[in-house]
């Protein structure tokens, strides 16, 4: 069971990084920062988390969630501050070094190869994730066992009937679909998700979350999901964490801190109660 956590009033110290009893972390952030120009769009932000953990990151448009995201898995170079993947600091690796070593980011792959058709797509990942690299003439060979991964992914996904569609040609929506598919083939330990229901139809939608549910299932994984649906976080998330202008605001159970009045201030500028508030927690 996670420990007790709170939403830090005005004037707390930083937070320290939140973790389970007894579970060591499997990634931190220890004072991770970034900046542009003068602008600190993520500021010391620490945090730790751990398998079988679902962490929801919310806050206000340009909190830096998307920019967290971004410095974790590599995307971004730190200003200062560091990332730790299961006992190892990452230093200044690349992204696809950090995706070698278990962090998986959804969008990572999707725009390599947009005129290849969905299945050699997720074919490459899971191509990767054996440790052939993504080496498109490999694809002449039809490796039997990747090539049955994909068609998996892609039916978990539910995708198969597109498998033969180039990845281009596909609606926001599918797109979304094969990125989680790509996402699952690399198998990675930490799944980053910048708001992966984005853009779909409400039927699309339960495909996607029902996903995420059962690799929160497995217990063996650790999710980061960047989300604005408060109705998905109160789904999913065992933990909320709240960044605001760059820094962490509060970190801690997801109903405690949606309730949260220095929460609800800094969303949206309104009390709990106030009508129309989407932060305010269902009756």
């Amino acid at each position: 069971m996670s420990e007790p956590l709170h939403a830090p009033r005005a004037g707390d110290p930083t937070p320290e990084p939140a973790r389970r009893a007894g579970s060591p972390p499997l990634l931190e952030t220890r004072s991770l920062t970034i900046a542009f120009g003068g602008h600190i769009a993520v500021n010391a932000v620490s945090c730790a988390f751990t398998r079988g953990s679902l962490t929801a990151i919310v806050g206000p448009n340009g909190a830096g969630k998307t920019t967290y995201l971004n410095l974790i898995s590599g995307q971004l170079r730190a200003s200062a501050g560091d990332v730790v993947l299961d006992g190892q600091t990452l230093g200044r690796s690349s992204a696809a070094a950090r995706t070698r070593r278990g962090l998986g980011r959804a969008f990572q792959l999707t725009n390599l190869f947009p005129n290849l058709s969905v299945r050699e797509n997720v074919r490459l990942a899971a191509q990767a994730r054996a440790g052939g690299g993504l080496n498109v003439a490999r694809l002449a060979e039809r490796d039997a066992a990747v090539t049955e991964q994909a068609r998996r992914r892609l039916a978990e996904v539910q995708l198969e009937d597109r498998a033969d569609v180039p990845a281009a040609a596909l609606s926001h929506g599918d797109q979304r679909k094969l990125e989680v598919a790509l996402l699952l083939a690399l198998q990675p330990e930490v799944f980053l998700f910048d708001e992966p229901t984005a853009g779909m139809s409400l039927d699309e939608v339960p495909v996607v979350l029902d996903l995420i549910e059962r690799i929160k299932a497995q217990g063996d994984k650790c999710i980061l999901l960047v989300e604005h649906k408060m109705d998905v976080v109160r789904r999913l998330a065992d933990r909320v964490i709240v960044l605001h202008q760059g820094s962490l605001l509060a970190d801690g159970d997801p109903a405690a801190v949606i309730a949260s009045p220095l929460v609800q201030e800094a969303y949206l500028g309104r009390s709990p109660a106030a009508p129309g508030n989407p932060l305010r927690s269902a009756t």
